[in-house]
């Protein structure tokens, strides 16, 4: 197949019903370019930027509370502080995602302690576990977000990579990994950096029997990952048990196709346009309030 930048013609012949003539149509385009994805603000602040990217930040939980990502205590969204690259912005511990504002989150050095932030100064010791780790094996990226997401850990039981069965899962193509162990809650550096080890270069991880990790160089593309990868992990359970039922298996697109289209929906400038109607809702539906 050609690739989508590609511009080919067809004679495309449409039947006159009404005069039994025969128009021959010329140069009909076959394939369209896709616009320029925008891109996400730049600073040459950084007291400013931080200032904008705990507001995305905040309402990155939100997003994660809308979509039922929350569960108890569990889960983290953190950012690499761009004051600071040393320290990261996450959540307080045992405060909703649903009511996080810009001014609840802390900020934590790779000592695992808070040096700033909101008034509940409570850290997730196995938030800080993981994602120390991962910011400090990926300074390419400035977000990583972990939760244990209802089809996420029940993929997550399977220990098995996804298929590429749908376009969406695509974005996933040879870019997420099974880390294939569970010793536990995550309390000891060790595992946090096995964690980070496996994911290697790749944007997204399954960890067996726990949940889902994604990361990005923006906090939009982070959470997009991570909402679409729950939804793929979703509809291959579903499809997978249709498939069964029926005495068959899922249809899998071809590893040439499936690479052309996880380069075009899996890059980050795509999971950041991506994101941005996620949160473009939350700002509408709160009123802006996790800004304060």
């Amino acid at each position: 197949m050609a690739p989508p930048s590609a511009i080919a013609t067809e004679t495309v012949s449409i039947v006159d019903t009404s005069a039994t003539s025969r128009t021959q149509i010329q140069d009909q385009p076959k394939y369209m370019d896709m616009p320029q994805y925008p891109t996400a603000p730049e600073f040459d602040d950084p007291y400013k930027e931080r200032e904008y990217l705990k507001g995305r930040l905040a309402a990155a939980y939100r997003i994660f509370a809308k979509n039922g990502f929350d569960e108890g205590v569990a889960g983290h969204i953190t950012l690499r502080d761009p004051v600071d690259p040393t320290t990261f912005w996450v959540n307080p511990f045992g405060v909703p995602f649903s009511h996080i504002k810009a001014s609840d989150l802390i900020r934590v050095d790779h000592n695992g302690n808070v040096v700033d932030g909101g008034p509940v100064k409570l850290l997730n010791s196995a938030a800080f576990m993981i994602h120390s780790a991962i910011h400090v094996a990926r300074p390419d990226i400035i977000c990583a977000a972990h939760s244990h997401s209802i089809y996420g850990k029940a993929f997550c039981t399977l220990g098995r990579e996804l298929d590429c069965i749908t376009q969406d899962s695509c974005a996933f193509y040879k870019d997420h990994v099974l880390y294939d162990e569970f010793n536990g809650v995550v309390l000891v550096d060790v595992e946090g950096k096995q964690i980070a080890k496996a994911l290697g270069s790749n944007k997204a991880a399954l960890l067996q029997n726990h949940g889902l990790l994604t990361v990005g160089k923006s906090i939009e593309s982070t959470v997009f990952w991570f909402y679409t990868l729950d939804k793929c992990c979703q509809v291959q359970l579903l499809a997978d048990a249709a498939a069964s039922g029926r005495g068959g298996k899922t249809v899998k697109i071809s590893n040439e196709e499936a690479e052309s289209t996880g380069k075009m929906n899996g890059s980050e400038r795509a999971g950041y346009f991506a994101a941005r109607p996620l949160f473009n809702a939350i700002h509408e539906e709160t009123k802006g309030a996790y800004l304060s």
